[in-house]
């Protein structure tokens, strides 16, 4: 079993404590079979809200379960459940910060695409919550009226 730490670095502008905006935000990795070393052609999501049963355990479930197309060997992984994610602040910016923790086991997470799924975060002075930030063309800009300044993620 191996705990993947998940870190983040982001470039924010006027807007701190970046986090998935839902508990069932979808987190799309690149994932590698630890056995054959065979890479998955596409990024595969995983939530917090699904859970499968992992064959050959007993009650065991994961929120990840994945067979690998080449030596057809069933992997795992699990959202550590005493770890939530922590937001992205802007003391952190432009550095990288615990994100979160995932139990992998046969499997190894080797990319991850923030792009896909709706974040939320909050306005530095103003407090001002922006909910729905989409970071699908790899950035986001909005204006916060209440500090009259722009808020930007890159």
């Amino acid at each position: 079993m191996v705990r993947l730490l998940l870190s983040l670095k982001a470039e924010l502008e006027n807007v701190t404590n970046l986090v998935p905006a839902s508990d069932d935000f979808e987190y799309f990795f690149q994932v590698k079979c630890t056995s054959c070393q065979e890479v998955h052609p596409k990024f595969v999501g995983i939530n917090r809200l699904e859970e499968h049963e992992v064959s050959g355990g007993k009650a065991n479930t994961a929120h990840f379960v994945w067979r690998c197309s080449y030596c057809k060997r069933e992997s795992s992984a699990k959202f550590e459940g005493k770890s939530p994610t922590i937001p992205y602040s802007a003391d952190a910016n432009s550095q990288f910060a615990p994100f979160l923790t995932i139990e992998c086991r046969g499997l190894e997470f080797i990319g991850f695409d923030p792009t896909r799924g709706v974040w939320k975060c909050a306005g530095i002075e103003s407090g001002t919550a922006f909910l729905e930030v989409d970071l699908s063309e790899g950035e986001w800009v909005d204006y916060d009226e209440r500090y009259t300044m722009s808020s930007q993620y890159d």
